[in-house]
């Protein structure tokens, strides 16, 4: 029996690439580089399947192909925006995601990302490694406290309910929601925290506002001027979701003018480019988009991946099938 062949088109954990090779026919992008549109639509057209990540580019040019060979896009992330799903639709290709197994780690840096920024931990790390610390003072680098401060959560989907698990029973913080969808009176209690209809409504009552909506064009520079004024000035912005919900530049702008207290990026609009404006606010904290970068959660992905793989091939309904 001839098996499926596969394209991983970026190193994954060891231990899942094994497994995939025991059951697949399959080639490996040893040079870990991101692929073309070119050799993308020379893969749609030659494997089976195409297993991309988040920052891979499969857009209408990768898809512009006559007779795809390729009928699964099995991806290695939640997010699929990265994807022109509509093509691949036409085209009768399956996109696949893998929720649910990154969503506490990503919770876990998020709540790093504030922790970091609230106590300008960045500040202090860069002193002490530039030989310039002089020893402790009252007046020396102080921070926010973080305990008993108010929590405004965007998109309360798996990894923002972890989020404030994390910040209401590790530091009884309050918790206020915007969703596009009403939350279960159920799941809002677990936290004792409410929900609000706009985001406007949320900004100006919290201290801080981490951001766990999805990307796409629909959220495309939701965080913008007019909504970082909502902000109050010692308040701070987290985001570990998708990097084009920030308006980078507006965000800049209220980072160097202090009209808010800071903020902690773990995603950029034009990743891997970071913004060169945003590299001058002392009162930011950056991250290269570590969200999952743990080894259970990079284990956990591969090995979901391959169990969507496995039931499409094995003429089954993939349980993350989102197209």
């Amino acid at each position: 029996m001839v098996r499926p062949s596969v394209l991983i088109t970026r190193r994954w954990p060891e231990a899942v690439e094994q497994q995939l090779a025991q059951n697949y026919d399959v080639m490996l992008n040893r040079s870990d580089r991101p692929l073309t549109p070119d050799e993308f639509r020379d893969a749609i057209k030659r494997y089976d399947a195409v297993l991309p990540t988040v920052t891979d580019k499969i857009g209408p040019e990768a898809l512009d192909v006559a007779k795809p060979q390729t009928k699964i896009l099995a991806n290695y992330g939640v997010g699929y925006t990265h994807i022109d799903v509509e093509r691949a639709k036409t085209h009768g290709i399956a996109i696949t995601n893998t929720p649910d197994v990154l969503s506490e780690c990503t919770a876990d840096l998020a709540m790093t990302l504030m922790l970091m920024v609230a106590r300008r931990a960045g500040d202090g790390e860069r002193e002490l490694r530039a030989g310039n610390w002089s020893g402790w003072r009252p007046t020396h680098l102080v921070g926010t406290k973080v305990s008993g401060k108010t929590l405004g959560i965007v998109g309360f989907g798996r990894i923002g309910q972890e989020m404030a698990r994390r910040a209401h029973f590790g530091f009884g913080m309050r918790i206020i929601v915007f969703n596009r969808s009403p939350v279960p009176s159920g799941t809002l209690a677990q936290f004792n925290a409410v929900q609000v209809d706009t985001i406007e409504d949320l900004l100006p009552q919290a201290d801080f506002v981490s951001l766990h909506c999805p990307g796409g064009a629909a959220n495309a520079k939701m965080i913008n001027a007019a909504r970082l004024d909502l902000m109050n000035d010692d308040a701070f912005l987290i985001n570990t979701a998708r990097g084009e919900v920030v308006d980078e530049a507006a965000l800049a702008q209220a980072l160097m003018f202090d009209t808010i207290g800071g903020a902690a990026l773990d995603v950029f609009e034009r990743e891997p480019a970071v913004n060169p404006m945003l590299a001058q606010c002392d009162n930011l904290v950056m991250l290269p988009h570590l969200g999952s970068a743990t080894r259970e959660a990079r284990q956990a992905m591969g090995f979901r991946v391959l169990d969507n793989l496995n039931d499409f091939f094995d003429g089954k309904a993939p349980r993350d099938r989102v197209a």
